[in-house]
Parts: C-alpha cells; structure tokens; sequence
C-alpha cells in the first residue's frame, strides 16, 4: 500500500512560505537566531501544527523538540527525521526548516492514507544549529549525542553577554526530558546543499554519504592603541594590520590543500574602532574544512605556525583557541542505501556527495544509524537572504524522505523479529 503514498507539494511550499514570516526580512530572507522571539514564534506553530496532526509533543532540557506519531509497537524506538529551525542573520527561507517541514509533510501523508507505520515515527527540531548567535553550532544535537557537556552549553554567552541557560527559558522551552534519553531506531535529514554540485550535475536529488572534517578558531591579536597621527609606521603595534597579513596568510595555506579545502574568517572585530587610532586589538575567527581528518590537522598546524610568525614579526600577541572540533562522519551504508532506494522508486537517480557544511546528522550519526538527502538550491547559494529552490524540489526530497522512512520502517523492523 505505502508504494503509493505521495506528499502534498502545495501544503509543504504553503508551510514553507508561511513559516518566513518568522523573523522574515525586507530582502525576503529569514532572521530567525536561536533562542530570540522569532524563534519562540516558529517552534509554537510547529508544536501546533503537530498537535494537530495527532502527534505528541516532548521537550528535553536543551529546547530539542521531538514530534511523535505512534506506530503499531509503541515500544519500538521511533524512526526519526528532522533538522533546525534556527537561521543565520541573513539566512533564507530553507536551510534547515525545509527538513523540518518536509517532516510535517511526511507525516500528513501518512494521516491522510491513514497508515500506520511499525515504528514510531518523530519530527525533530534541534536547537541552535547554526551557531551564529551561540557558539559553537549544532550545540544541542551535540549535547544529545554527548560531544559537549549540557552544563557548559547552559552557560554559554552570546556577543550581548546573555547566557543560553536563561534565554532558553525565557522563551519557554526549556523541557523536563534529559537531554540525549530520547532512543531512537534511525535517522534522516533533509537538506538544502548549500553548494552548487546538484545543480551543475542536472541533479535533483543528493544520497549524501558523510560531511567533511571542521575545526573552528578564535583569535586575538594585542597590539597597543595609539594616535593615528603622531605614531610613526615603523613604531606602530597595530593589530588590525597584524590581522589582516594572517588573513591573506590563511587563505595562502588552504590554497595549498586542493580544491577540496577551505578556509573562512567570517567574523571581525577591531577595537578600539577609532578613525584616528591605530587598533590595539582585533578579534576574529577562522573556519577549516577538509573530507580528511588529517588534510585538516595539517592545516592546523600550518596556518598556526604563520600566524605566530606574522605576530613576532610585527610586535604583536597572539592567542588562537580552537572551540570546535568535528572531525569527518560516514553516514550508515544501509541508511544511505535506503535513500538511495527511496529515490530510484520514484524515477529519480541519486548523485553521491560529501556534505561541506555541518549538520546535527553527524552528531546523531554517533547514536543512531543516520543519513542525508540533498536538494539543490539556485547557484548553490546559501546562508543569504537570496537562497531559493523550487517547489518541484521541495516536492521531490519530501518524497524521498517519506520514503526513506517506509523503507527504514520495515528494514528495521525485520531486524528486530
């Protein structure tokens, strides 16, 4: 019976363009930072729109939310699929949400056949994934998975000097579940691919087999403040100049690697931030990616050893402390088999790909078998007000998520008899 399931594309694309409202921009994209009103906003139509499809609603002490339909055998742990709701300041309207969306379509095609799936099956929103308000990303997932210490992340701080701790409370989702006691038989992520393989490739759907390795840094420069007019050149410690040598120097290190390496400083900070002064402290962060852990470790080391060099040269101090480490996840063969399978039964042909962001799956992956499905997004752009995919794609990844799940339901099931 469930070969004939199919999701209503028009309620998906309909959800999908309600729900940027949430913390909607006048550009057209989504400013939706974790733990902000927005946020609250978002995660109340969700837990209502569930409700409503006749799930239950549980919320574990990081905010992660978790929608459950029943299956046959309650007992059973739930196939699961999910992402974030969360976005970056100038996000769009489906990173992270359409997987949380196309979840909801899954489970209104299985209330509209009136299936009844063996397992249980959720829709989960994990908190904070982008990490651009709270540092690192995928805080709460990783949490879950036990990468990160639920007391530490409690007491993290935004760049205003809130703790998370308190935000999450005051947007009233912090829950009574421990944090990582939720079991679950499996997981799938669907996801826009924030890159533009699919879509030179003429391909609609992504079976992803792992994400690349990632390290995140931050950096201070100390040099001395002093007036722009009476230092001369060669007397001056300026830390801004400092910086930006060891900027040019990253992006020289990471081009060394090949193509496959990256290398980002995407936030800055000068102080004292005077026309007139010459800086006496920039702050930034770097950013490295690599499928191979140990591509990543060396350039770790390379671009650390040029940063210290600049810094003796120039008479400035340098302190470089890494705050995130996540090193490179293959997905479950047998789930990325399914995804594989999900895609072929509708007359789609899958493309193998590594994913170059992160995601909450690589976390979930130390759990749960787990894997990905990819949709392309217009020149692969993302993490931009201007990201946009057709409801044609929307459509075909929910199907392939829908189907993952059936066939998930069943493989698994048989491997519990």
């Amino acid at each position: 019976m469930h070969g004939n399931l199919r999701i209503d594309a028009q309620a998906l694309w309909a959800d999908l363009i309600y729900t940027a409202q949430f913390g909607g921009t006048p550009k057209g994209g989504v400013k939706r930072l974790t733990l902000t009103p927005e946020d609250r906003a978002v995660r109340d139509w969700f837990a209502a729109t569930c409700s409503d499809l006749g799930c239950s609603i549980t919320v574990d002490t990081m905010g992660n939310m978790f929608a459950r339909r029943a299956g046959l055998d309650d007992s059973l742990p739930p196939i699961t699929m999910g992402s974030h709701l969360d976005t970056q300041p100038t996000g769009g309207k489906f990173d992270g949400i359409l997987g949380v969306l196309a979840g909801v379509a899954v489970v209104r095609a299985l209330e509209d056949a009136r299936y009844v799936t063996r397992h249980p099956v959720e829709i989960i929103n994990w908190t904070n994934e982008e990490g651009s308000r709270f540092s690192p990303p995928m805080m709460c997932s990783g949490v879950f998975a036990g990468v990160f210490e639920e007391s530490e992340v409690l007491e993290k701080r935004d760049r205003a000097g809130f703790r998370f701790g308190d935000e999450l409370v005051a947007i009233g989702y912090k829950g009574e579940e421990p944090c990582g006691r939720h079991p679950m038989t499996a997981y799938f992520e669907l996801h826009i691919e924030q890159g533009p393989i699919l879509e030179a490739e003429k391909n609609v759907i992504g079976a992803v087999s792992g994400v690349q390795g990632m390290k995140w840094y931050e950096v201070t420069v100390r040099g001395k403040d002093a007036h722009a007019g009476s230092t001369p050149m060669h007397m001056r410690r300026d830390a801004l100049l400092a910086a930006s040598h060891m900027v040019v120097a990253l992006a020289k290190v990471v081009a060394r690697f090949g193509h496959e390496a990256v290398g980002t400083v995407g936030l800055l900070e000068n102080r004292p931030n005077s026309n007139n002064v010459v800086p006496g402290e920039t702050f930034f962060t770097v950013d490295i990616r690599h499928p191979d852990d140990a591509v990543v470790c060396e350039i770790e080391k390379k671009f650390i050893d040029c940063f210290e060099n600049i810094a003796s040269d120039m008479g400035v101090l340098l302190s470089i402390s890494r705050i995130w480490d996540a090193p490179a996840v293959r997905f479950d063969e047998r789930c990325v088999g399914l995804v594989r399978q999900a895609a072929e039964q509708i007359g789609l042909s899958p493309y193998s790909i590594v994913s170059g962001p992160g995601h909450d799956a690589a976390y979930v992956a130390r759990l749960a078998p787990t894997a990905m499905i990819f949709v392309p997004c217009k020149d692969g752009l993302s993490h931009n007000e201007e990201e946009s995919i057709t409801e044609y794609e929307a459509e075909a990844g929910a199907n392939v998520l829908l189907g993952s799940i059936l066939k998930a339901d069943e493989f698994f099931g048989n491997k519990f008899k």
